[in-house]
């Protein structure tokens, strides 16, 4: 099996020759570590030196305020938050906000602005032949609806005044559909997969409850999952946290894998997940970012993966259960992890 054989096989919940691998996406200050362990020189060829399964694209977003999407919408309300390190604590420009109106009055960027085909396709023409294309296009609209009022008073509009949140949702919805549209059109029959991302969960359990979820975040979900569809492309829905409650939902709007199993948080132990939900859905992760990648050995993490393999078979992508690998984790864990994932069955 090549590995987009391999990743389809894997969503698909087939046999496969060996489990599909994913390194995710490592912070910046990681990389020269990684590369120096590794004895590479950049990502692309630290991923194929690994032999990883999925190349992660982003779509290209290039304006005055911020060089990625998932910076493009800037909520800011007092203008000094530096766009590399934005917190949903910030207050936001909503924050006071009870006028429907001002949500079209607020300076929206244009997509085509700031995405420029020709980018798109370069970018999706760097993944090497055979490799899955995985267009990394997050398309937060809760956590950025949040962001629009700050956590706290974006948790207590739901509650107080839902319209208001509604009206911020459905916008930052609708901002991801037509920048995702324009990099779908570029990027026609080259790219394989999306990864969509939205963090409903924290350690514990959810951040609102199910059915707040359910009328009020879901419908834009599963907006965006199916227009990736319509491009048939596979869905990788990604959320940090104890997202148990959530995963039924998620399954009903057509993804095709959850991203990540957080081994450490509430109800997501893989042996659970795959009883209750094996049948109906691909996973990613499980293998723990928190402690056992940070503090253990190779040897232990080796014991892990081969846990995994045990309980999944297949419809797991093997991963660390955050897809930013931070410097605190030493690159002979990786190694572990890729050399015991990738021995065939």
């Amino acid at each position: 099996m090549n590995s987009l054989e391999r990743f389809h096989a894997t969503l698909d919940r087939k046999p496969v020759d060996r489990p599909c691998t994913w390194l995710g996406m490592p912070d910046p200050a990681s990389l020269a570590g990684l590369f120096s362990y590794f004895g590479v020189e950049n990502h692309r060829a630290l991923l194929a030196k690994l032999g990883d399964d999925l190349f992660p694209v982003e779509i290209p977003w290039d304006s005055p305020g911020a060089k990625a999407i998932y910076c493009a919408l800037d909520f800011s309300k007092n203008g000094a938050v530096d766009p590399a390190h934005r917190t949903l604590n910030a207050p936001g420009v909503f924050e006071d906000v009870d006028d429907l109106a001002a949500v079209e009055r607020f300076p929206w960027p244009d997509p085509r602005a700031h995405i420029d085909p020709a980018a798109c396709r370069r970018a999706v023409a760097d993944v090497p032949e055979g490799k899955v294309a995985l267009g990394v296009i997050w398309s937060a609209h809760f956590q950025d609806a949040c962001a629009a009022f700050g956590m706290e008073n974006a948790l207590m509009t739901l509650v107080e005044s839902p319209a208001m949140f509604q009206a911020v949702i459905d916008r930052v919805t609708r901002f991801y559909l037509e920048a995702n549209a324009i990099f779908y059109e570029a990027t026609r029959g080259k790219l394989h997969a999306v990864l969509i991302g939205n963090d409903f969960g924290s350690q514990t359990g959810l951040l609102c409850r199910p059915e707040v979820l359910r009328a009020h975040v879901l419908p834009g979900t599963k907006r965006l999952v199916d227009q990736a569809k319509g491009y048939g492309l596979r869905v990788i829905h990604h959320s940090c946290g104890s997202v148990r409650d959530a995963i039924p939902d998620l399954i009903h709007a057509g993804v095709d894998a959850i991203h990540p199993i957080q081994a450490l948080a509430a109800g997501m132990d893989p042996a659970g997940l795959k009883r209750d939900f094996g049948d109906r859905v691909a996973f990613a992760g499980g293998v723990d970012a928190q402690e056992l990648l940070v503090r253990g050995a190779p040897a232990q993490v080796r014991a892990k993966v081969r846990e995994l393999r045990g309980l999944f078979p297949t419809g797991l992508l093997i991963s660390p259960s955050h897809e930013a690998i931070l410097p605190d984790i030493p690159p002979a864990n990786i190694e572990a992890l890729f050399v015991e994932a990738q021995a065939a069955y």
